[in-house]
């Protein structure tokens, strides 16, 4: 994809491209109004603008749209839209042992309890032990420390989906 397709595709098209980025509408809608970007870093730095005029319920629906960490299986099956970015991005808990897999999974179960949403971590690169250390941590925080938290790993995830877009 180039910048000059995102210019000038039509509404839908740009639209199902940025939801592969970040499911959230109220950044879709942003970024489609700001075209046409001049430049990349136009994108990117819109991006970083349209996010931070979200609400709660904004990055609660970006949230959503991201398969739990660790559980590999819904990548492929539940968002299938996705699965190729997620995998890639969750390559690190490809490789773990089942047993931090399940731990993983305990976790999230009681991550998800806790604050009413999944976890979210920018796993590219890191490895299964580093993110089961970061929910490990995380989830001992109050729910307004871990929304941002979460909000500002959301958007790394999506700063990283658009730059594979292009």
């Amino acid at each position: 994809m180039s910048l000059h397709e995102i210019n000038s595709n039509n509404i839908e098209d740009v639209h199902a491209l940025l939801e592969g980025c970040c499911c959230a509408p109220a950044w879709i809608e942003s970024m489609i109004a700001a075209r046409p970007f001049i430049n990349a870093t136009a994108l990117f730095n819109t991006s970083i603008h349209a996010f931070a005029q979200l609400t709660e319920s904004d990055y609660l629906v970006a949230f959503a749209g991201h398969p739990q960490i660790g559980n590999l299986q819904s990548l492929h099956k539940k968002y299938a839209s996705t699965s190729d970015s997620a995998s890639h991005e969750q390559s690190g808990m490809s490789e773990a042992k089942k047993s931090l897999l399940e731990t993983m999974q305990t976790l999230n179960t009681e991550y998800k309890n806790k604050f009413g949403f999944i976890f979210i971590v920018c796993a590219s690169g890191k490895s299964a032990q580093s993110m089961l250390d970061l929910i490990n941590c995380r989830i001992n925080n109050n729910r307004q420390t871990e929304l941002i938290i979460a909000s500002n790993e959301q958007a790394k995830i999506t700063q990283i989906r658009l730059e594979k877009l292009l």
